[in-house]
């Protein structure tokens, strides 16, 4: 009994952290999601992503071509504040949406 108590009370930590891990990933996911869609429309992508992440998260969005990529990185600690911590991720990837189209010059027809 005196080995074994350790033992689970360490495996329970972990498991803990595990769960905390996995919905703090569900929530950058989320995170980058919207921040993805939002900068593809042409919005402020950063401060939509920023309003969905998890608390101490860094949302960054970068335009490459015709597609959007948002990426959120949050750290999770790991069995209490002593370790250092993890970081999970999340990355969504939109297509943007066109502008509206250029005015075309009018030709008179004279």
């Amino acid at each position: 009994m005196a080995a074994g108590l350790p033992a689970l009370l360490l495996l329970l930590l972990a498991g803990l952290t595990a769960v905390n891990a996995v919905s703090t990933r569900a929530a950058c996911l989320d995170a980058a999601r919207e921040a993805a869609l939002a900068a593809s429309r042409g919005d402020d992508g950063a401060s939509a992503g920023s309003r969905y992440a998890p608390a101490d998260a860094e949302v960054t969005v970068v335009r490459e071509g015709d597609r959007v990529r948002a990426t959120v990185r949050a750290p999770v600690r790991v069995l209490g504040g002593d370790l250092p911590a993890i970081t999970v991720l999340g990355v969504a990837v939109a297509v943007a949406e066109p502008g509206p189209p250029e005015p075309q010059p009018s030709r008179d027809e004279s």
